[in-house]
């Protein structure tokens, strides 16, 4: 679930997700120290704390075209890091640079959290005729998702 400030369109916005294959998730609060955080917009590496919480073992995972040791110099690199340029795949494949799917594909392969063949008939359901361009995009994300430990 997302929390917003006070701000108006374009201002960061927060959101939460769980996962668990073990057991039914009841829990609806914001996640104080996550084992993932997911970047869609890389400018917020300048204004915000991105992993504030972020647990010593865990995966931060960036929308950028930047190398690793210029990302590592901004987030003092202690995390696993992946990166995808998740804007250059959306535009190429969905006409637009919202990366919400195109991101998906990244958190697939840096979390091996769930399988990406999984997510093919819920996105089909989803996003009806847009399905097929929406799981290239996470598909290409998945491939190109650069990891460094």
């Amino acid at each position: 679930f997302p929390r917003f400030g006070p701000e108006r369109r374009g201002a960061p916005v927060l959101a939460f997700v769980r996962i668990s294959s073990k057991q039914p998730i009841r829990v609806r609060a914001e996640i104080a120290q996550p084992d993932v955080v997911v970047v869609l917009d890389p400018g917020l590496l300048r204004i915000v704390d991105v992993t504030s919480g972020l647990k010593p073992e865990g995966i931060l995972i960036i929308n950028t075209r930047r190398p690793f040791q210029d990302i590592e110099s901004e987030v003092k690199a202690q995390w696993q890091l992946a990166t995808i340029d998740a804007t250059r795949i959306a535009r190429e494949l969905l006409g637009v640079p919202i990366v919400n799917t195109t991101m998906i594909g990244a958190l697939l392969r840096a979390t091996g959290v769930i399988e990406l063949e999984s997510l093919l008939e819920p996105l089909r359901q989803r996003f009806g005729r847009l399905a097929e361009r929406n799981i290239d995009a996470m598909k290409k994300a998945y491939q190109e998702t650069l990891l460094k430990e």
